[in-house]
């Protein structure tokens, strides 16, 4: 048994204690808030979305961020910055789309998906967390040829690679869910059935309950230790970086470098919304970039990337575009009751989570850098760095 402290207590951090005490482990868990997943584990899109595993390196991207530099609406917006980390993190970007890793880190993540699903499936039955789960799968829809075309052309790296990509037609669509019957210019869907949601922040806190209760894992708030402190004056065998955002400084303070930088993205979380007028399922424009959940009686849609450095205002120019997006799909909708959210996602230039020992100390280990997928993923490289830290002496 080692004794192990884990910095961070989102969805990375809690599962990350979770395989650690499971596998006999004596587990610390720091977290700079108050409670756990109060940053970017707070109020995602709520998908764990094995069907967006893929990348962005891809130069249909690159144009699409240059033409979208001076909206403010658009979906993804580079905000340039007198800051190197933020150029250096965009050139390796280039750089990996340029070595052309799109397709084979599109695998790897979705295989890193398909086991978090069972994964969270395992944990839902032997801990018995309710989180609003929804088994709804997640669909697709397009409204514009070219996207759509896009969307036919992905179907054989999902299907090869063990998810459903069922390509649907505007009617097989529209009878999947009718909510959607609104929609202009609907040309159709892709359809996975196995995806779901959840409300990541109540799993979290859940689990963390689970963790201090069943497990005795010691959690202290209010907090943020660096890891040297950790090392010597407390005395762990082993220290594990899941700070999100955080751990790019965590890493820098041992002379290692993650190459993590903060991608902005919003939510909002529509309240007390009728049941009669939610969608059915969990849906995905791929043209907007946007998502939505159903979360018991509250409706949330999520969508947006940014780069503009540690910033954590919520900006009314970008929440109007998601509340403008309900207005247009879903008029029913009444939108009187809304809370708007803004978190930083780790994000590395190849869009792969970091999961490793150190390059600089035998005793730390990473595991964060998940981008927009952390809730998609975090529950299969927990275990897997669990298993790594394990056969470490």
């Amino acid at each position: 048994m080692k004794k192990i402290a884990v910095i961070g207590a989102g969805i990375t951090g809690i599962t990350t204690a979770y395989y650690l005490a499971r596998a006999g482990h004596s587990v610390t868990v720091y977290e700079q808030e108050r409670y756990p997943a109060m940053r970017t584990s707070f109020a995602n899109g709520g998908q764990v979305s094995v069907s967006n595993s893929e990348v962005w390196n891809t130069w249909s991207n690159v144009k699409k961020g240059i033409k979208w530099m001076f909206r403010k609406d658009a979906p993804l917006l580079i905000r340039p910055r007198l800051d190197w980390a933020q150029w250096r993190w965009m050139a390796k970007f280039l750089w990996y789309t340029v070595t052309g890793v799109y397709r084979k880190n599109t695998e790897a993540t979705i295989k890193l998906g398909l086991q978090a699903r069972d994964l969270y499936e395992e944990i839902r039955q032997e801990e018995g967390i309710y989180y609003d789960r929804s088994a709804s799968g997640i669909l697709h829809f397009y409204r514009d040829e070219q996207y759509f075309e896009a969307a036919k052309q992905a179907k054989s790296i999902y299907n090869n690679n063990g998810v459903e990509w069922d390509i649907l037609t505007t009617i097989q669509t529209l009878c999947l869910d009718p909510a959607l019957s609104g929609l202009k210019d609907l040309k159709g869907g892709a359809w996975t059935k196995s995806d779901f949601t959840g409300d990541i922040h109540r799993f979290c806190y859940e689990l963390a309950h689970k963790l201090s209760t069943k497990y005795k894992v010691n959690f202290k708030y209010n907090t943020s230790p660096d890891i040297d402190f950790l090392m010597s004056l407390d005395g762990f065998d082993n220290v594990v970086v899941s700070a999100g955002v955080g751990s790019e400084k965590l890493a820098n303070s041992i002379g290692d470098t993650l190459d993590i930088y903060p991608v902005k993205g919003y939510s909002i979380t529509i309240n007390n919304v009728d049941p009669k007028y939610l969608p059915r399922v969990s849906l995905l424009d791929d043209q907007a970039k946007i998502v939505t959940s159903s979360l018991g009686n509250r409706f949330r849609v999520a969508g947006t990337a940014e780069l503009a450095g540690e910033n954590y205002d919520i900006r009314r120019d970008r929440i109007q575009p998601l509340l403008d997006w309900v207005h247009t799909n879903f008029p029913n909708i009444n939108t009187h009751d809304y809370t708007s959210w803004a978190c930083l996602r780790p994000m590395t230039p190849n869009m792969l989570p970091v999961v490793k020992q150190s390059d600089k100390n035998s005793q730390v280990f990473y595991n964060t850098g998940h981008g927009h997928l952390g809730w998609t993923l975090a529950p299969a490289t927990a275990k897997a760095i669990t298993e790594i830290i394990t056969k470490t002496k």
